[in-house]
């Protein structure tokens, strides 16, 4: 199995909004493609940075061969929605990690 973990660090003033985004929106799109089983929201625990919020979104597939396909056929337009939804009020950093 795989772990992809998808860390953000989105804007103070916009991370609620965002926090409801995901849950409503991003994430149900994700998992709506099938090629991811499950998924998890993380909060990093840092009472020291004031500039942002930062946030872990876990989602676990399979092969991968779902990760692949996921990357390729789905991701591309997801990332450009959220993109296009918080502008410059984030940076991303993304991970793939296999589950021993």
């Amino acid at each position: 199995m795989y772990l992809y973990n998808v860390t953000i660090k989105i804007d103070i003033n916009r991370a609620d909004e965002w926090l409801t985004w995901m849950r409503e929106k991003h994430i149900p799109e994700v998992m709506a493609t099938q090629y991811f089983t499950e998924h998890r929201i993380c909060r990093l625990v840092d009472e020291g940075d004031l500039e942002g919020i930062t946030f872990a979104i876990q989602y676990t597939c399979n092969t991968i061969d779902d990760f692949l396909a996921y990357k390729i056929k789905a991701a591309p337009a997801l990332q450009k929605d959220h993109s296009e939804k918080f502008g410059n009020d984030f940076i991303a950093f993304r991970t793939l990690m296999e589950i021993l």
